[in-house]
C-alpha cells in the first residue's frame, strides 16, 4: 500500500485565528506539526493542504511540500480535493494543531488496513480515556462511543454516555482527531451532502456515520496538545520548554 499524510491548514480558524503560524519556540505551529510527522519516516509523501497562501509559503520556504486547495467546511473535504490526483491507498489526517503526535498512534492507525482483508473500514480514528469531570464536560472534546468491536458508534461535545445509573461505572473517551482513510471513502465523503447530526454538531466525522460507513476507533495513550485556543498554545509552549 502507498500512505500518504496530509496535514490540512485554515489560516482563519473560528476559535483562534492565525493560531498555525503562532510560535512554538523557533517554528510556528504548522511547521513543527509538518516536519514531525516528515520525521516518523512512516509516509511515502507528506503534504500541507491550506487556502492560505500564507500558509502555503511558510511550508515551501521551510522546504516542505504544499498544496493550495478551494475553501472548505471541514478538514476532510479540503483533504479529498488534495489527493484527487495523487496516486495512494491510504492517506492519514493530521490536524494542523497537533504539533506533538508522535510514531506509535500512527503506526497502530496503518495497522488497522493492513489487517483489514474485507475492507469494510472506511476510516481509523484515535481515542484517549477522559478522567477529569471537566474534561468530560468541556464541548471542546469530543467525546466517541463505540461497539464491542471499536467501531464508532456516535461522536458529540455533550457527555456520552450519559451516566444515569451511578452503581455502574462509566469510562469516557475523548476523540483525537487523526484519521486514516482509505482513499475511495474519502472521495466518496467529499461528495456527500451534510446531514443534520455533522451540522448540529459540527463535527466531520459524523458524516460517515449518517451514511452508513465503518470507523474503526483506536485506544492510545498518547497525550498531545491540540491547539484550538490561545491557552492551548501557552500549554504546547510549556510542554515545548519542558
Amino acid at each position: 500500500m502507498k500512505i500518504i499524510a496530509v496535514i490540512p491548514a485554515r489560516y482563519e480558524a473560528s476559535r483562534f485565528p492565525a493560531k498555525l503560524m503562532q510560535m512554538l519556540g523557533e517554528k510556528t505551529v504548522i511547521t513543527t506539526t509538518y516536519q514531525n510527522v516528515v520525521e516518523t519516516g512512516l509516509f511515502d509523501e507528506v503534504f500541507v493542504a491550506t487556502d492560505s497562501e500564507i500558509i502555503f509559503n511558510e511550508i515551501t520556504k521551510n522546504g516542505g511540500k504544499a498544496v493550495m486547495t478551494g475553501q472548505h467546511e471541514t478538514g476532510s473535504d479540503r483533504i479529498a480535493e488534495a489527493v484527487q490526483n495523487i496516486d495512494c491507498d491510504i492517506v492519514i489526517n493530521v490536524q494542523g494543531d497537533e504539533p506533538f503526535l508522535k510514531l506509535e498512534p500512527l503506526q497502530q492507525l496503518i495497522e488497522v488496513f493492513h489487517h483489514d482483508e474485507n475492507q469494510e473500514i472506511s476510516l481509523a480514528s484515535l481515542k484517549i480515556k477522559l478522567h477529569e469531570k471537566e474534561e468530560i464536560e468541556n464541548p471542546n472534546n469530543v467525546k466517541v462511543i463505540t461497539d464491542n468491536n471499536g467501531f464508532a458508534l456516535y461522536f458529540s461535545r455533550s457527555v456520552i454516555p450519559f451516566h444515569r445509573e451511578i452503581s455502574y461505572n462509566v469510562e469516557y473517551f475523548k476523540h483525537i482527531g487523526v484519521y486514516a482513510f482509505r482513499k475511495h471513502a474519502l472521495i466518496q465523503f467529499s461528495k456527500l451532502e451534510m446531514k443534520p447530526l455533522e451540522i448540529a454538531e459540527k463535527i466531520e466525522c459524523i458524516r460517515y456515520l449518517e451514511y452508513g460507513m465503518k470507523i474503526k476507533m483506536i485506544e492510545t495513550n498518547f497525550i498531545g496538545v491540540g491547539i484550538d485556543t490561545p491557552e492551548d498554545l501557552e500549554k504546547a509552549r510549556n510542554l515545548l520548554s519542558n
